[in-house]
């Protein structure tokens, strides 16, 4: 006697495939984990990262201030100094206080022309 099966054991064909719960529970495990490491990596990346960008941002904030106070030229000139070296820069100036803003994607500093002294960096916080 052949054995028939049975229609409810059967998937139909538009019966949308079920992922079994021991592999939904994996793959929501191995995601949190994932985006615990993803979090610890950050937090640890964050100081060595925020310190590179204040580092940028001043020398960028410094060199462009003398560029353009001391040496006389456009900012947009002074800005082409630095497209190999830092990236995401972006120049401002403030013609009455003559000084320049360097702004990074994590930090900006200002430097301020005077006469003597020349260009110098004002007091960042942190």
């Amino acid at each position: 006697m052949a054995r028939h099966r049975c229609a409810s054991r059967m998937q139909m064909a538009t019966a949308k495939p079920t992922i079994p719960m021991p592999l939904r529970r994996r793959w929501r495990r191995t995601a949190a984990a994932l985006a615990v490491v993803a979090i610890v990596l950050f937090a640890w990346a964050w100081k060595p990262l925020r310190l590179d960008a204040v580092k940028d941002a001043s020398y960028a904030a410094r060199v462009g201030c003398a560029c353009r106070f001391v040496a006389g030229r456009e900012l947009s000139a002074c800005r082409k100094d630095f497209e190999d070296e830092i990236g995401a820069l972006m120049l401002s100036e403030n013609a009455e206080a003559r000084s320049v803003t360097a702004r990074t994607l994590l930090s900006a500093q200002t430097a301020t022309y005077r006469e003597g002294p020349g260009c110098r960096l004002e007091r960042w916080k942190d």
